[in-house]
């Protein structure tokens, strides 16, 4: 389809056949690569999302005759009083009105998936997601990220893991991703956000501003090499940006850290966990720099600077104590 100039009404009628065509059960992998790139024109952008709006409004009503009826009653008068323009315009709503209403509730959550979709990564895997935008996000181990675009902004939901953004500039459609009762909001910028119990935000490059909800809401506006765990009372620091952000190219780097916390990161990217049951070695600090999901290096290194002795379990799980600790 082509592109569409709004003020003739032909935006909306293209995205009323548009939102028809994708509300089939099934549908050519050609037509959903020619919507997407219908889809990047602003105009008609708007004009799928007046009516994607439209369709859920229309939700409830479509098992009620009578309410259908209602609709259509009220259209038509609406279209009486309208100018010739404006009563077209009414009419593509009316017909999205009516798809959405005879159509198959399947064929609209396709529908909604493809406007929204989600991005997953198993444990161990790191996958790289380009945006509709020119966006790009870097999943780390066992993530997901929910995409929600619309015509002024760009919404990402964080619902577990870890992920980079590479943000395009857009000044007029802000980049907001949350995490939790976390939000972060940007324009054009590179940021990390990890997703915890106090979520984690990491600035590269640019200026993100990250809002903590609850009961006393707070603000803050994090500089390049800053990192927040946004907590109460919180402040930003400056942090080692190689090291924060070496998951990006498949590696933990870990300066001083204790042993217990090196071995929770490391067991992140294992589906079979390292077990650590040394507590006199618990708070060892831990200096090195390892390949995500290499747990025999890890445990290699670790067993010999601090004397540990390796388990190898059934499951495939690595225990770590003492060495002159009893077997199990």
């Amino acid at each position: 389809m082509s592109q569409a100039d709004p003020t003739d009404g032909r935006a909306d009628a293209e995205a009323s056949a548009w939102f028809a065509r994708l509300k089939q059960r099934r549908v050519a992998l050609s037509d959903l690569e020619a919507f997407k790139s219908w889809r990047n024109n602003p105009d008609n952008r708007d004009a799928y999302d007046r009516i994607e709006q439209t369709w859920r409004a229309a939700g409830a009503l479509k098992e009620d005759a009578a309410s259908r009826q209602a609709v259509d009653d009220a259209l038509r008068r609406g279209a009486a009083r309208r100018s010739r323009r404006e009563g077209r315009r009414a009419a593509f709503a009316g017909a999205a009105i009516a798809a959405a209403v005879l159509l198959t509730g399947a064929g609209g959550a396709w529908v909604y998936q493809a406007l929204h979709p989600s991005y997953t990564t198993r444990v161990g895997e790191l996958r790289v997601v380009r945006l509709d935008d020119g966006s790009t996000v870097r999943l780390d181990t066992d993530s997901r990220i929910d995409v929600a675009f619309s015509g002024d902004a760009r919404r990402i939901r964080l619902a577990r893991g870890q992920a980079f953004f590479d943000v395009a500039h857009a000044a007029s459609r802000p980049f907001l991703v949350t995490a939790g009762a976390v939000s972060v909001r940007a324009v054009g910028t590179k940021f990390d956000v990890r997703d915890a119990a106090e979520p984690q935000v990491t600035l590269v490059e640019g200026v993100v501003e990250v809002r903590r909800q609850g009961a006393r809401p707070q603000t803050w506006t994090l500089r390049p090499g800053q990192q927040l765990i946004a907590a109460a009372a919180a402040t930003p620091k400056p942090v080692d940006m190689a090291a924060a952000t070496s998951w990006t190219s498949g590696r933990v780097v870990f300066e001083n850290v204790p042993l217990s916390a090196a071995v929770d990161e490391v067991n992140r990217y294992l589906a079979h966990k390292i077990i650590l049951r040394a507590p006199a070695a618990a708070q060892t600090p831990v200096t090195g720099s390892f390949d995500t999901g290499d747990a025999a290096a890890f445990v290699a290194a670790e067993s010999d600077l601090h004397g540990l002795r390796a388990t190898r379990l059934p499951d495939g799980g690595i225990v770590l104590d003492a060495a002159g600790a009893g077997s199990d």
